[in-house]
């Protein structure tokens, strides 16, 4: 890391702590003996969804929470819970540095999770997913539910 005041490329790092997702490290430089802090962030590779109609665009976080919260809207699923799953879907992208995914796969991810956390929430997400038409479509799948 370079000293922002004498341009020196060799500082230490006297202090280094966690702090809101990035890391938090004072550094010093062995030149000039003045010190500066520094953030670092893991940089995730960008992740691309195809959609059902062909096209494709940037994953966009705000739009799965959405799309989570109107399932659970007044059930007993805690927005840290909610959270956890959206932060698992992004980590299991970026942990095997999958740059490109399908809204197919992204949806099951978080079917799988709220069958997990919630019946109701589970069946409110699938029937906007999945694309129910009619009763049946329901029923069906609240017999799979009733059969676990």
């Amino acid at each position: 890391m370079r000293c922002p005041y004498c341009n020196n490329d060799d500082t230490r790092v006297v202090d280094s702590r966690p702090s809101e997702g990035k890391k938090r490290r004072r550094r010093e430089c062995p030149k000039c003996g003045k010190r500066f802090t520094t953030y670092e962030v893991v940089e995730k590779p960008q992740l691309m969804v195809y959609k059902k109609d062909g096209s494709f665009e940037p994953f966009d976080r705000q739009k799965l929470i959405k799309g989570i919260q109107n399932a659970i809207k007044k059930r007993p699923v805690s927005v840290e819970q909610m959270m956890g799953m959206v932060d698992d879907i992004e980590n299991t992208y970026a942990n095997k540095m999958q740059t490109d995914t399908t809204t197919e796969e992204i949806g099951n991810m978080v079917l799988q999770g709220l069958k997990k956390l919630d019946h109701v929430a589970y069946v409110r997400f699938a029937s906007v997913y999945k694309d129910f038409n009619d009763v049946d479509s329901f029923i069906q799948i609240i017999s799979e539910l009733s059969q676990k």
